[in-house]
């Protein structure tokens, strides 16, 4: 057996990139409820004292964005009186919303069905899924993800007293070949209150949060646990680190266990395919291990800027799968449309809460379209024709 040590990590909502990428998809929520046709491209900057927003929104009607940002900020646990709220954005690129509302391929008076949209951007989306977990997820990324939740509800419920918003953790799992055996290595980062004991502190977590995240994966008696091993942790958020929308596109993603196009997703509307496209990605791949045609699945979609149709597309089941990558390229080309009018449609992407997917990732929840196996009768019979 081949001995390995993968790691992933998770932040909390109060972290301060996780708190750029919930106010930037609460502005494009509030975009979406008033003009589902509305284009968003936000990003946001937080820092001591000062949240910035900009980028382009088109919206038939005005968005108060600032009410937005105060709403978030005292949701997550920060006052909104201590921080100026710049906002600098401007209506999007008519350049490429050309591109986007009249594709190539219309362009060129090739008409199909969901052809007359092109893509948002160019780039290559990633989607992957596995059998290590039920969320077919990475095992690390999943008990990160765990963690860093239940130190939010532990706050907010008041289960732990003296944590503040801000907060991390990171889990390294032991692999026998891809079987994960036990955990190596957990590591928690959480602000907290002058006044707390770095002993309080550590029992506190280890009692209201660890036990219960590792309830179906327990770490055992050599497992190093790490609880602010910097020290003490008073000065968090904002005021000690920057933040800003998309650092965090492994957590939102597979924790860095998958490929990534470098793409993000929070703030963006789904005319933009560094969002829609990853979510179609996940969507085929999780399809394609449900289906138990792999025990690994990793899927790439490229495409280029006002165009419709995927440049590229390619799946790789890493030697697990049950049939050839090929006849899973194929098949798969035959049951999902890849087309950015038609994801949309499908995984209903203009009335998605997009807020629920900014913090925790983005694969976090059965309720997520992109995450259902509707398609599962289509992509059997269509490997089983093409596999013949």
């Amino acid at each position: 057996m081949s001995k390995r040590y993968l790691t992933a990590e998770s932040v909390c909502a109060g972290h301060p990139d996780k708190l750029c990428d919930i106010i930037a998809d609460n502005i494009l929520d509030e975009c979406f409820r008033r003009d589902k046709a509305s284009r968003v491209a936000c990003e946001v900057m937080a820092t001591k004292g000062k949240i910035i927003v900009a980028g382009e929104i088109s919206c038939s009607e005005k968005i108060d964005i600032r009410s937005i940002v105060k709403n978030v900020l005292k949701e997550l646990g920060y006052n909104p009186l201590k921080f100026l709220i710049y906002v600098y954005v401007h209506n999007q690129s008519s350049d490429i919303a050309a591109g986007v509302n009249t594709a190539l391929e219309a362009r060129n008076g090739i008409n199909e069905q969901y052809g007359s949209i092109g893509a948002g951007d160019q780039g290559s989306m990633y989607g992957y899924a596995t059998k290590e977990t039920r969320e077919m997820l990475p095992l690390p990324l999943v008990l990160s993800h765990r963690i860093v939740k239940r130190l939010d509800e532990a706050r907010k419920g008041k289960l732990i007293k003296g944590i503040l918003p801000d907060g991390k953790a990171q889990v390294t799992i032991e692999y026998n070949d891809d079987v994960p055996v036990r955990v190596k290595t957990i590591v928690v980062s959480v602000q907290h209150e002058k006044n707390k004991t770095q002993e309080e502190l550590k029992s506190d977590i280890l009692n209201n949060v660890l036990w219960q995240c590792f309830e179906d994966f327990p770490f055992d008696d050599e497992t190093e646990i790490l609880i602010n091993p910097s020290g003490q942790f008073v000065l968090g958020g904002p005021a000690a680190d920057t933040g800003l929308t998309g650092r965090k596109i492994m957590v939102d993603t597979y924790g860095g266990l998958a490929s990534h196009g470098g793409g993000a997703l929070c703030g963006k509307d789904p005319t933009k395919v560094d969002r829609s496209g990853a979510y179609m990605a996940r969507y085929i791949a999780k399809h394609i291990v449900w289906c138990d045609l792999a025990e690994k699945c990793e899927v790439a979609i490229s495409y280029a800027i006002g165009k419709a149709n995927p440049v590229a597309f390619s799946i790789n089941t890493f030697g697990t799968g049950t049939v050839s990558d090929e006849v899973l390229t194929i098949a798969a080309q035959e049951v999902f449309n890849l087309r950015p009018a038609a994801i949309i449609e499908k995984l209903r992407l203009r009335n998605i809460h997009y807020s629920d997917t900014a913090v925790y990732g983005h694969f976090n929840s059965c309720l997520f379209p992109w995450e259902d196996v509707n398609k599962y009768s289509e992509l059997k019979e269509a490997v089983e024709k093409y596999a013949d």
